[in-house]
């Protein structure tokens, strides 16, 4: 198996980006340590997988908890039902071409309460249609120039003094080319989307956010096993989900679950987590997401573990400078989105997300389709720029940086209609 590996390895670190070999790309790729990936079809004692029942039986359960335990942390609970406040709502938007509906989920634990404010985008002349779900960096007011996009939760004339500020309402629409807002809707699908804010502040703070609402009578901060931001972000895609399940806008059994760098890593947790979701989008995602952890290409663990600590959980800092000892990888993290169409997608310049560690990863994953009779990547070799690849497992690489552009869109809505729709 090392000598299978290793030759395999080589194989990929001769061809660029552009698929020609180049010295850059060889010089690159020796910077990547000699690795052995843990194996993904036999479990912890032994035994070979050799059907889907036995991968859902006995293997699937496996990683799943090994991801939970030892780098995304573990949910501690559950909280009551939220309360569903209809914010606005209109039947005609975007040039007439959409419905809008704005939502609030208030969730409460004693004394202590968030609130995640949702945007609705629909095609006005389908009922429940299949939506692309997934968080925004931050706030729903910047993904369009729809003046009627609340701001947290309100309109601009309710906004007074350090919220204006705060908010800056001149803003609006800034992060349009992240978002193919029309493309999506004159495609037949709807858009969901929130801040990921509302679930959790991005900071190494445990205070505030969801978490506070799950602590034990005395506790400050979540235990070494339990979840990080990535995981309580994927707790708010489930209870949004919940959510959808009941609107009557939206074909619950078609929501597919988008997510950009950090909240790609986000979206592959949360659709390993959450089966309801139908097909998962990974862009751009780096370490933590698709890219392989032992490769120790780009951003490592260490890395990582150094600047956002609080994405995971605290037994994941005992993998720094030691990707060796993980019992999983991250290929084993996209298999646990199997048999569900999954994307992944890079970007040529943006060497630190890993681009070749991101596709190595779905190639590698393509092992459990297999077992359901289905073709992920398994028979195509690192492909050019601009050349995707749309089995039941898609990958692109892009030209350019570490973004979300009209060409991922075109690919994502391609791939939908292909597997969903």
């Amino acid at each position: 198996m090392r000598i299978k590996f290793l030759v395999f390895g080589f194989m990929f670190s001769i061809f660029s980006l552009t698929g020609q070999r180049t010295s850059k790309t060889i010089d690159e790729e020796s910077k990547v340590p000699k690795y052995i990936l843990p194996e993904l079809l036999k479990s912890d004692s032994g035994k070979k997988i050799q059907n889907p029942i036995e991968w859902e039986r006995i293997r699937r359960p496996e990683i799943l908890e090994h991801f939970t335990s030892q780098m995304y942390g573990r949910i501690p609970g559950t909280l009551p039902s939220p309360e569903v406040r209809t914010l606005e709502e209109a039947t005609l938007a975007i040039e007439d071409k959409a419905i809008r509906k704005q939502i609030q989920l208030a969730f409460k634990n004693g004394a202590d309460s968030i609130c995640m404010n949702i945007l609705i985008y629909t095609p006005n002349k389908k009922l429940k249609a299949p939506v692309f779900l997934g968080y925004n960096f931050a706030g729903n007011y910047l993904l369009h120039k729809d003046p009627f996009i609340l701001i947290d939760g309100k309109k601009e004339s309710e906004l007074t003094g350090d919220s204006y500020k705060k908010f800056n309402v001149k803003k609006r629409g800034e992060r349009t080319s992240r978002w193919a807002i029309e493309k999506i809707i004159e495609s037949g699908y709807g858009l969901v989307t929130l801040n990921y804010n509302d679930v959790d502040r991005d900071k190494n703070d445990f205070s505030d956010g969801i978490h506070s609402l799950l602590y034990k009578s005395d506790q400050i901060k979540p235990e070494d096993d339990q979840w990080g931001s990535i995981s309580a972000w994927a707790w708010g895609m489930s209870r949004v989900m919940d959510y959808l399940e009941k609107e009557t806008l939206i074909d619950e059994k078609k929501v597919i679950l988008f997510g950009h760098s950090r909240l790609g890593k986000t979206s592959l947790w949360a659709g390993a987590l959450d089966q309801r979701f139908s097909m998962v989008i990974s862009n751009n995602s780096g370490c933590g997401g698709a890219a392989l952890s032992r490769r120790r290409f780009g951003e490592k663990v260490s890395d990582i573990t150094k600047n956002w600590s609080h994405w995971f959980a605290k037994n994941f800092q005992k993998y720094s400078e030691n990707e060796s000892s993980l019992p999983i990888d991250q290929h084993m993290l996209i298999s646990l989105i199997a048999p569900r169409p999954v994307y992944v997608a890079s970007a040529s310049k943006d060497s630190w997300a890993d681009p070749r560690g991101e596709f190595i990863s779905a190639k590698q994953a393509s092992k459990v389709y297999k077992l359901y009779g289905m073709q992920g990547i398994e028979l195509y070799d690192y492909p050019k720029v601009n050349t995707p690849i749309h089995q039941r497992i898609g990958y692109h690489l892009r030209d350019g940086k570490h973004d979300v552009t009209n060409y991922d869109w075109i690919q994502y809505i391609k791939f939908a209609n292909m597997h969903i729709n």
